[in-house]
This record gives C-alpha cells, sequence and structure tokens, in this order.
C-alpha cells in the first residue's frame, strides 16, 4: 500500500462528502451563535486578500496611492472584526459546551489557530513602523527573553517579523482553520444544551 492509497481511505473515512459539502442543515444551526464563526472565516479570507495586495504592491503604493490607502485601511479593520467576530465565536460556543461529545479536537485546533493568529496581529503592530509599534517591540523583546525564546525571535528584526507576518503565519492559520473546518464537518455542528 502506498501513502496515496492511505492518504484517499483516511479521507474517505473521516470526511464522506455527505459531511463534507451537506445540503441540508439542522434547524437549529439557523441561529445567532453560529453566525460568528461563519463571520470570522469570512473575514479571514478578506484579510488573505488584502494581504496579498498589500505584499504584491508594497508601502509606497499602499502609502502612496487612494487605492493602497483604501486596501491597507480595509486590511487594519479587518483585523478587527476578524478578532471581534473570532472572540464572540470562542464565548458562544464556550456557553454551548461545544467541546462535549468528543469535540475537543476541535477545539484545541480552533485554540492553536487562534494563539497563531494573535501572534500574526502582533507581528503586523509590529510592522506599523510608528512610535507605537517600536514601543511594542522593545516590550516584546523583553517579553521574549524572559521566556527564553530571544534566540528563536526578535521583535526588532524587521526582516524577521515581516517574513513571519507575510507568510509563516498567515500560513499556520489557514491550514489549522481548514483542520478545524474538517474537525466541525466529521462531527457535524453541534447541539444546543
Amino acid at each position: 500500500m502506498n501513502l496515496t492509497e492511505s492518504a484517499q481511505r483516511c479521507l474517505r473515512d473521516n470526511l464522506p462528502l455527505e459531511d463534507l459539502l451537506p445540503t441540508r442543515m439542522p434547524t437549529y444551526v439557523n441561529s445567532l451563535s453560529y453566525l460568528f464563526g461563519a463571520s470570522a472565516l469570512s473575514v479571514l479570507v478578506a484579510l488573505v486578500v488584502t494581504g496579498i495586495l498589500l505584499s504584491l504592491f508594497g508601502p509606497d503604493w499602499y502609502h502612496g496611492s487612494r487605492l493602497g490607502h483604501f486596501v491597507n485601511s480595509c486590511h487594519f479593520w479587518g483585523v478587527q472584526v476578524f478578532f471581534g467576530t473570532l472572540l464572540m465565536h470562542l464565548i458562544t460556543k464556550f456557553l454551548m459546551a461545544a467541546s462535549r461529545d468528543g469535540r475537543w479536537k476541535t477545539w484545541a485546533v480552533g485554540a492553536l489557530a487562534f494563539g497563531i493568529a494573535m501572534f500574526t496581529g502582533l507581528t503586523g503592530f509590529l510592522l506599523q513602523g510608528n512610535w507605537d509599534a517600536q514601543w511594542i517591540a522593545l516590550q516584546a523583546k523583553d517579553a521574549v527573553n524572559a521566556l527564553g525564546a530571544g534566540a528563536l525571535f526578535n521583535p526588532m528584526n524587521i526582516g524577521q517579523v515581516l517574513t513571519l507576518h507575510v507568510v509563516v503565519l498567515p500560513l499556520g492559520v489557514v491550514a489549522l482553520v481548514g483542520l478545524h473546518l474538517s474537525c466541525i464537518r466529521r462531527d457535524g455542528p453541534v447541539k444546543p444544551l
């Protein structure tokens, strides 16, 4: 047996097509509490698109042109909406006790994605280049050194921060959100209490 056959069998057993692309959802999913996760996912897509545009055209574009400034503002405010909807998603799922019935893996993956998203937000604030960003970088450097991770990450190294913010961390967030969604699709939406 080769790896491709094993991967196909694993996907077929854990994510059948009926669960991956359902045509009917239970009536309790039409509640407001199920809206926050979908909203956070939609804003994440917008953040990825605006982030790619900002990366492609560079700082001269988003500081010098009106369209670039608009895309930069959409990216900034999208982060605010993303974390707001993500926090509401977390609170509503906690109050619904969504980790019951063996869904702890979904919670663990979601919590890890949230942590990496917060670190991505930190690196985004460090990239602003203003006085606040310099102050945050200095304080973050002290915190990172206190944790003993100063050799791994230097918040005052703009090249390292830029690479983490533009490439590494967004890929990690998107991969974990994809895994989170596959866990949700596998187990189905959580039933109300």
